[in-house]
């Protein structure tokens, strides 16, 4: 305590076991006009952090929270004005082990989880920590560490945003290649060869998502390995993946309706090349059902927000991808078949002999 005839330049500096206060107490006195004093209760609590957990503290990374800290507290008791002249600082001793890739958080407990408002990192080393308070309460200090698999998930959400970007950007070249086939149908093949080689295709399949991604690490390296390992939904980075797939739907459906138009008016004028013209519905018929798929099962994933049903939904539906593109591209494929048909054939033959 201090009083209005205390001569002190300086407040000493409060010390416990693992912690101490530098508080400008004789300021706060002389703000004090009546009493002209001001009295400053510092505690430690040793085991208190089994009961105020680290892992109150919330924060948007999914790292593992570990207590550096006592927890300590300070009050000013019998004070009237208790508004501090200046930041008070806190050193605090580390109680455990300092990982130099770890996180360090001055933090204050608020109702019910630790935040760290008013609060900041002053300095540290290995040993112990300079936190910076505009205000008094109950304190520790936090180091945040990544968890072991998180690089690991980071990796796989970044794969895997690559892999589903990379099957829209070929579900809207299949849309492409459609649209040439009704508007060329009677040039088909050379037409492929011309404007959209096999190469060409596989450049801009799976290049256009790769830079996407690359463009997205550079941007938000952090945005990838959330606890399910896919894009973290914070700062709106999940719409690298949305923004894409949004454009590719709107594209594949302005297309798709100009194959609809484009072949109706072509079987109205067209008597010839009947063969061409099956060949071309059952194109439509395996785009369509291709879009239906890729896309109009993503579509309802814009839509589930938590809703059990429409989750199982959005999972059978795309679960189903890989069987349904075997079913319309192999098994419904009449060109598979046939060689289907010559390899079992072949394979009697062999058994025969």
């Amino acid at each position: 305590m201090v009083g209005s005839k205390v001569t002190l330049d300086k407040i000493p500096r409060l010390d416990t076991t693992n912690s101490s206060v530098d508080i400008d107490l004789i300021g706060i006195a002389k703000n004090n006009n009546e009493t002209r004093s001001a009295a400053v209760a510092f505690m430690s609590y040793n085991t208190m952090d089994n009961l105020l957990k680290p892992d109150f503290f919330n924060t948007s990374n999914d790292t593992i929270k570990t207590m550096m800290s006592t927890v300590i507290s300070a009050t000013l008791p019998k004070t009237t004005n208790t508004k501090l002249t200046k930041p008070v600082n806190f050193t605090l001793k580390h109680i455990r082990e300092f990982d130099p890739n770890g996180s360090l958080s001055c933090v204050y407990w608020n109702i019910s989880e630790w935040i760290v408002d008013g609060c900041s990192v002053l300095k540290t080393n290995s040993s112990y920590t300079v936190c910076s308070c505009v205000h008094l309460s109950t304190f520790a200090l936090i180091m945040q560490t990544s968890r072991p698999s998180e690089v690991l998930c980071a990796v796989i959400s970044g794969v895997l945003h690559f892999l589903f970007l990379s099957g829209f950007v070929w579900m809207f070249i299949e849309a492409v290649l459609l649209f040439i086939c009704v508007k060329n149908l009677s040039q088909i093949s050379s037409k492929k060869r011309e404007v959209l080689s096999s190469g060409f295709l596989c450049v801009i399949g799976y290049t256009v998502p790769l830079v996407v991604v690359a463009v997205s690490v550079g941007l938000l390296p952090e945005g990838y390995g959330s606890e399910h390992c896919w894009i973290k939904m914070d700062k709106g980075f999940i719409w690298s993946f949305l923004g894409p797939v949004c454009v590719i739907l709107a594209l594949n459906m302005i297309l798709f309706i100009n194959i609809i138009i484009s072949l109706n008016s072509t079987l109205k004028n067209l008597n010839a090349e009947v063969s061409q013209m099956k060949q071309t519905k059952i194109m439509t018929v395996k785009t369509l059902a291709q879009f239906v798929i890729l896309g109009c099962s993503w579509i309802l994933g814009f839509f589930t927000n938590g809703r059990k049903e429409l989750e199982i939904l959005f999972l059978i539906l795309n679960s189903q991808q890989g069987t349904f593109i075997f079913l319309v591209y192999c098994v419904l494929n009449n060109e598979v078949r046939q060689q289907f048909r010559k390899f079992f054939r072949c394979l009697c033959c062999v058994k025969q002999h």
